[in-house]
């Protein structure tokens, strides 16, 4: 049964449609969110009712039950374990539900103080792809980054590290190939599947608000739709956090830092963090990524994902990790620190949000910790980048963590044991109450018995008296005909005579009756309260949390880049490019890790004079790995890491254009063709003297003739035009004649060697062109039938007499080995060729030209 509609969206309308006060609860939340799952608290459940029943149950497989009726229509409910419910919505998450957590916000004794009929809910959180903070529901690798995009302008933030950023006039595309967001705001009909959103009024001043400043001039220079994006996607998040925000860093105008631009179809050839088929293995991500923490995994991803362009930053990161490559003793100091460091980024946004479990307030103390030891070892003269400046707090609340947290932390703050003993003596004080009722009852009848003077008093507990005093009859008597002078508190009240005892009590003695049956409430009390403190000095210190947070996964991406032992790049302001030894980097990996044989190292040079690399060779002999290989060499470098090679040299590029390999994009009506001429359009239309593009095989979705001619006009393009770095593989031979009329240009080809009637690829590149393209052997290899292969070598060998012979029989069938006549002379052009002008009169002129109208008419 679908949620009935209600006019106004309120409790008491659903009241009076005959819902119960649960129900009634329940409508008015779906009201509020209606395109989310309702999670409804519901004692030790997380209960869906109505439709979100039937889609919940379906999405997590659990059981549909019905309960009760609502106008005459049984109501579906399915729910979820609220112990574990998290492992649910990580499920629903992944399915592309949003849910709307609406929970009890009191106890049955407070909802009974107030007289109410039922314990109010309400929601307290809305649950989407972009706004998790659990670490169970969230890659330890991987951002979890909200993008927001209005026309002309993007944002985006990460709410479990803070990191919020912006940027100008970007092409969404790329920027959504770059970031790989978890979730998506834009504005109407902006982006197919996003969130529909529009920005606030006043982002400017919305903005500036929620980082508690006048002006925005102070974070940096931002154009009209950067803030209109920047104060959505807060809204956003205000919206589905009940009206809180994460700590967040002030946002930051990316438009002014110099990244390299990659586009992508670039991201997607070259694998960087993601792989088309689905193998985490063959990223770059996972052959360079020697990170002990999720912080500096995702900080290696986000390097990765966009490599500077600035030359001085890029030095500044080499620095760092060439002095951590030639101190093994310090590098293995820092990773010892690092290794099983908690990550206090993600710890932070869950205490800012109020939603923390004591292990979060332990994360930030382990990691200041941990951070404290990283900056003693780093001593001396260090580069920039590895200045311990930032790792160390000046108001860090490491030390009031360390005396205030239990060494052993509960899951949930409800469990007890968060602070641990001597921190609180009120705290120590109620616990002892709460776990040594005995000694204090002993403590207290010691107390009574040399006060009063009776060394037989007992103290016993009655169910309907609580705790009384007993005195056998004679000294009770006694008792009562001269009471002691005692202060008010232990003075005696008699309460019962019994055939052989009488009963006392007094003011003490009632205050530890009430005392012991307060104590656990008052000791969980007391402890959330020291709790809530401790998380309000880690909020207000949250910025230098972060700050130091940011250091130490700076510090765990340069400390693994050493590791890998590899070879620091020159780099340059020019247009150089020149590698010695060159590996790529993940198949080296695999091969290694296979144990397979050495990967073949091969050398380019693409600097001045000889910027543009035509490469040829057969099918299977290494022409994309090299080509991409190249490719990630600059990733690497201009990343601020080292690269597998001998040497290299790598002038810093503006632009990165990667064209390898053949997708088609079957729902959006594009063949293969044209997805690689669309490709290939944005290179043209995009690069420039500073870009790096490599690029295989333009033209082989066409005919032949066709895919030569584009190929050929390209190549000149980017020869004579736009005169940029390039790496051209391809199995048209005929480009090879370029090499004469194109002065940059180098031939370079894939070397094989044939023996025993076998082709054996060397996977070495060396100067000069293929002499064949070796087909038949490759389909060979790929278990193509006898028959078949047979029947091409009787073609092939035709074929190539054929063209040697300038045409035949096949000729008509295959016009690429045809050859092309002469085209007839006109004889206007001979008429034409007989005339000196210098010698005609005006004239002689006319009747030439008539002559030649004459001619061609007749032509």
């Amino acid at each position: 049964m679908d949620a009935p509609t209600l006019s106004a969206h309120g409790i008491a309308e659903a009241r009076a449609l005959g819902a119960t006060p649960a129900l009634a609860q329940w409508f008015a939340a779906k009201a509020a969110h209606p395109d989310a799952l309702i999670f409804f608290r519901m004692g030790d459940f997380y209960e869906m009712f109505f439709e979100d029943a039937h889609a919940g149950a379906e999405a997590l497989s659990i059981a549909v039950s019905f309960r009760g009726e609502h106008q005459g229509q049984p109501v579906a409910m399915a729910g979820v374990p609220q112990h574990s419910h998290e492992a649910y919505l990580a499920r629903l998450i992944r399915r592309g539900f949003r849910v709307a957590i609406c929970d009890q916000t009191e106890t049955p004794e407070q909802a009974k103080a107030r007289k109410a009929s039922i314990i109010d809910r309400r929601v307290v959180r809305v649950v989407t792809p972009g706004t998790l903070t659990e670490d169970s529901l969230l890659e330890a690798a991987r951002p979890a980054w909200l993008l927001a995009l209005v026309p002309d302008g993007a944002a985006w933030l990460d709410i479990t590290s803070g990191i919020f950023e912006t940027e100008a006039g970007a092409e969404i595309t790329a920027l959504m190939a770059r970031l790989e967001p978890a979730e998506v705001v834009a504005t109407e009909g902006l982006w197919p599947d996003a969130t529909a959103a529009t920005p606030p009024r006043d982002p400017a001043g919305r903005l500036a608000a929620a980082f508690g400043v006048a002006s925005l001039e102070g974070f940096g220079s931002f154009t009209p739709p950067e803030i209109a994006a920047a104060a959505m996607v807060l809204e956003y998040v205000r919206g589905t956090q009940n009206g809180a925000l994460p700590h967040l860093m002030r946002p930051s105008p990316r438009g002014q830092a110099g990244v390299l631009a990659m586009d992508a179809a670039t991201r997607r050839s070259l694998e960087l963090l993601r792989s088309e088929r689905g193998d985490a293995r063959s990223t770059l991500l996972h052959a360079v990524d020697r990170t002990l923490t999720g912080a500096g995994a995702r900080e290696l991803a986000a390097r990765l994902a966009a490599p500077l362009a600035d030359l001085p930053a890029i030095t500044a990161r080499h620095d760092a990790v060439a002095h951590l490559a030639a101190e093994p003793e310090l590098r293995a100091r820092l990773r010892a620190a690092l290794k099983g460091a908690p990550d206090m980024a993600r710890a932070l946004a869950r205490l800012s949000l109020d939603r923390f479990a004591p292990r979060d307030l332990a994360a930030v103390r382990d990691g200041l910790r941990r951070a404290e030891a990283m900056a003693a070892a780093l001593a001396g003269p260090l580069p920039a980048r590895l200045s311990p400046a930032d790792l160390v707090p000046a108001a860090s609340p490491a030390a009031t963590l360390t005396l205030a947290l239990a060494d052993a932390l509960p899951a949930r703050l409800e469990d007890g044991g968060v602070v641990a003993v001597g921190y609180d003596g009120q705290l120590d004080a109620l616990r002892r109450l709460r776990d040594d009722a005995r000694g204090a009852i002993a403590a207290m009848q010691m107390e009574l018995a040399q006060a009063w003077g009776v060394a037989s008093l007992k103290i016993r507990h009655h169910q309907q008296m609580g705790y009384l005093a007993e005195i056998p009859a004679a000294a009770g008597e006694k008792l009562l005909r001269d009471p002691p002078r005692l202060p008010g508190d232990q003075a005696p009240q008699h309460r019962q005579t019994m055939s052989s005892t009488l009963r006392f009590t007094c003011g003490a003695l009632a205050e530890l009756d009430r005392k012991l049956a307060q104590a656990a409430d008052q000791a969980a009390g007391r402890e959330r309260t020291i709790a809530r403190h401790l998380r309000e000095l880690c909020v207000t210190a949250g910025a230098c949390i972060t700050t130091a947070a940011r250091a130490m996964a700076a510090l765990d991406v340069h400390a693994a880049a050493a590791e890998l032992g590899w070879t620091r790049p020159q780099m340059t302001d020019g247009g150089d490019f020149c590698v010695v030894g060159g590996r790529h980097p993940v198949v080296d990996e695999a091969l290694r890790r296979a144990r397979g044989p050495a990967f073949v190292p091969n050398d380019t040079n693409l600097s001045a004079g000889q910027r543009v690399c035509l490469l040829t060779g057969p099918n299977m002999a290494g022409k994309s790995t090299y080509l991409r290989q190249n490719a990630l060499m600059l990733v690497l470098a201009q990343a601020g890491l080292f690269v597998p090679a001998e040497s290299a040299r790598i002038g810093v590029a503006d632009r990165l254009f990667s064209r390898v390999g053949a997708a088609d994009d079957l729902a959006g009506g594009r063949s293969t063709f044209m997805v690689e001429m669309t490709e290939t359009a944005a290179i043209l239309n995009q690069a420039g003297p500073r870009s790096f593009v490599i690029l295989d095989e333009v033209g082989r979705g066409t005919a032949t003739w066709d895919g030569l001619a584009i190929a050929w006009a390209v190549l000149e393009a980017l020869h004579d035009r736009l005169r940029c770095r390039t790496l051209f593989a391809t199995h048209f031979h005929e480009l090879t004649a370029l090499a004469g009329k194109l002065p940059e240009l180098r031939l370079n080809t894939m070397r094989v060697r044939e023996w025993k009637g076998q082709v054996v690829f060397l996977h070495a590149v060396g100067p000069g062109a293929a002499e064949r393209s070796w087909g038949v052997h490759v389909a060979r290899l790929a278990g193509v039938p006898r028959p078949v292969l047979a029947r091409a070598e009787a073609v092939l060998t035709a074929l190539e007499d054929r063209a040697r012979q300038g045409g035949g029989a096949l000729s008509d069938e295959l016009p690429l080995f045809t050859t092309r006549p002469s085209p007839a002379r006109h004889p206007v052009l001979d008429a034409l060729a007989g005339i000196n002008p210098d010698q005609l009169s005006p004239r002689d002129a006319q009747e030439a030209l008539y002559r030649l109208r004459a001619l061609l008419d007749g032509g």
